[in-house]
């Protein structure tokens, strides 16, 4: 499937409701709620057993995704703000709980869990604003740069201030 172009015009959510997905440990869908699906643009059929990344968007850094694989991967929940694209090329931003879903028997990491809410505008400018300096830094000289440079972002903001923590903080006080 080819990705939409994307176009510079927002869907805006309804922040009464929330967009719900599944999926299995390699990240491919199991599940979508109607929301989801409405605001994707997706069909069920399109969705299910596609890999969740059939929403990212193109002015999403690499370093985000990696980060948070590496932190669910871990076992670990992590919240984030995504950028996502629709099949019409249009975008919405969300503030995503990602938390990890174990089989009950062997606490194998058999999938994971995301619900996702509307941010507020000022949320939006501050992350939009770290993203495309994250996403300029990876053109330029790689995800690895990126990274780091996302690492000392962090360290300026105090010392125990992580990808999720950053995400939470920002989201709670603008």
């Amino acid at each position: 499937m080819t990705k939409p172009t994307p176009l510079n015009v927002e869907i805006v959510l309804d922040p009464k409701r929330y967009i719900v997905s599944e999926t299995d440990a390699k990240g491919k869908i199991t599940y979508c709620n109607d929301y989801f699906m409405e605001v994707s643009g997706y069909n069920e059929e399109e969705l299910i057993g596609a890999p969740h990344n059939i929403v990212r968007h193109p002015d999403m850094p690499k370093v985000v995704f990696k980060l948070l694989w590496e932190t669910i991967s871990a076992g670990k929940n992590i919240n984030a703000v995504v950028k996502n694209l629709a099949k019409d090329g249009r975008y919405y931003w969300i503030f995503t709980e990602f938390e990890i879903r174990k089989d009950t028997d062997t606490g194998a990491v058999i999938g994971y869990h995301a619900s996702r809410k509307t941010i507020s505008k000022h949320v939006i400018e501050i992350i939009s604003e770290l993203y495309a300096e994250l996403l300029e830094i990876e053109n330029k000289d790689g995800v690895e740069a990126s990274q780091d440079y996302l690492v000392n972002f962090l360290k300026s903001k105090g010392d125990d201030v992580d990808f999720s923590n950053i995400m939470e903080e920002i989201h709670r006080f603008y």
